[in-house]
């Protein structure tokens, strides 16, 4: 969960059995936010986000379609070529949905930083919606907690799904994945929120825009069914539910038949990690169960994606790192961004090779990809004057499909 809430007692309980198991959870603010969970609650509406929204033609896990609605809706436009500096620059933001002072201070920053590069294209990687997730497709929080902080951000944003977005009873637990498909919905209707299904891909350029074959590609999943805090009751998204196995096929299938120079996936929990979450296969210090450890997000990590992908780009720990590419990754380096609305406890956890990290700063990082090199750079941002340091740069020449 977040760095400022409770850690399970056990692994794999059910969310009834962890409110039984752990009485602390009953009193002061997690236990206010459980009773509010349990009642009905209502938000004030967003007036007239939904209203004549066309929804993107795009199946589960496809790659969109999106000129049409693009057209139809006011949606910022994909890139459709790279900027003057003949790259394709693109925003990495992380675990920003509070609507706090810290989250506008990093977009205030980052706003900047756009301007003088040419980012055209922005990712947010989960817990879009602090502390519970939407209510519903229309919740003013889509507002408060991404709109309104991110004005000036003119962009696509490609959004993945985070364990907040997807909280059953406790908040942040990821117990109910279902609550993801209210931020599918959400995106029909707003001009930056890009999700055209739980998990999906887009490539840039769009293979109808170019001759040549594109020069990157972004594959975004969906983790929390395989990392979620709590077992999951409902059938469909058990870690070897259907849900998962289809995301799984899918996963294998698109990056197999990917052209792109440079393959990237995003996912909201991490493989590697050196914050206090820890890594898949054992996060939090649990290392059995199906759910808390995150084991099976680690197979999926291990057995499709590394060695194929670049980079998977994760939030979930508020950190900056960029870990080096190992032979247990078959090249793939691990990147976490997840400081754009919280701050890690300032220091390393573990010690997975890195090649820069801050364990105590707010900020994002800028991807930029083209034929000639991959380059990631990361910022720290002072809050209190909505400045950005650009901290580390990384540059990668070849892709892993040209080693």
């Amino acid at each position: 969960m977040c760095d400022d809430e409770l850690i399970p007692p056990s692994p794999d309980l059910t969310e009834e059995q962890w409110l039984r198991a752990d009485p602390a959870l009953s009193e002061g603010p997690v236990g206010e936010r459980v009773r509010q969970m349990r009642a009905p609650r209502r938000r004030t509406v967003l007036g007239g986000v939904m209203a004549g929204a066309a929804a993107l033609t795009v199946l589960q896990g496809g790659t969109r379609t999106a000129a049409a609605a693009t057209a139809r809706t006011g949606k910022f436009p994909l890139p459709t070529g790279p900027n003057r500096s003949g790259e394709y620059a693109v925003l990495l933001t992380g675990d920003a949905g509070t609507g706090d002072e810290a989250q506008h201070a990093v977009a205030a920053a980052a706003r900047e930083v756009c301007r003088a590069e040419g980012i055209g294209l922005a990712v947010g990687l989960g817990d879009n919606i602090y502390e519970n997730g939407p209510e519903s497709a229309d919740d003013s929080e889509f507002r408060t907690k991404f709109e309104d902080p991110n004005s000036g951000l003119d962009m696509p944003w490609l959004m993945v799904l985070g364990n907040h977005d997807c909280s059953g009873l406790i908040p942040g637990s990821g117990g109910d994945p279902s609550r993801g498909d209210r931020e599918v919905t959400y995106a029909q209707g707003s001009r930056r929120w890009y999700m055209p299904s739980r998990y999906y891909n887009v490539a840039l350029p769009a293979p109808a825009e170019a001759d040549s074959d594109p020069v990157v590609e972004f594959f975004a999943i969906d983790t929390n069914p395989v990392s979620s805090y709590v077992a999951q009751l409902d059938p469909h998204y058990w870690w070897n539910g259907p849900y998962m196995r289809e995301q799984r096929n899918w996963l294998d299938s698109a990056l197999k038949a990917s052209r792109a120079r440079w393959k990237i996936v995003l996912g909201h929990h991490p493989y590697l990690n050196n914050g206090k979450h820890g890594s898949a296969g054992s996060y939090d210090g649990f290392v059995i169960g199906n759910y808390t450890s995150g084991i099976h997000l680690k197979e999926l990590y291990e057995e499709v994606v590394c060695g194929r992908a670049d980079l998977i780009l994760s939030g979930h720990d508020h950190t900056l790192q960029i870990l080096e590419p190992t032979a247990r990754t078959g090249g793939t380096r691990q990147i976490v961004c997840g400081a754009a609305g919280k701050a890690g406890d300032g220091k390393a956890h573990f010690g997975h090779p890195s090649t820069w990290q801050n364990f105590s700063e707010h900020g994002f990082m800028v991807l930029k990809v083209s034929e000639r090199a991959m380059t990631v750079e990361a910022y720290t941002v002072d809050v209190a004057t909505r400045k950005a340091r650009l901290a580390h740069r990384t540059r990668t020449a070849a892709p892993l499909s040209k080693v």
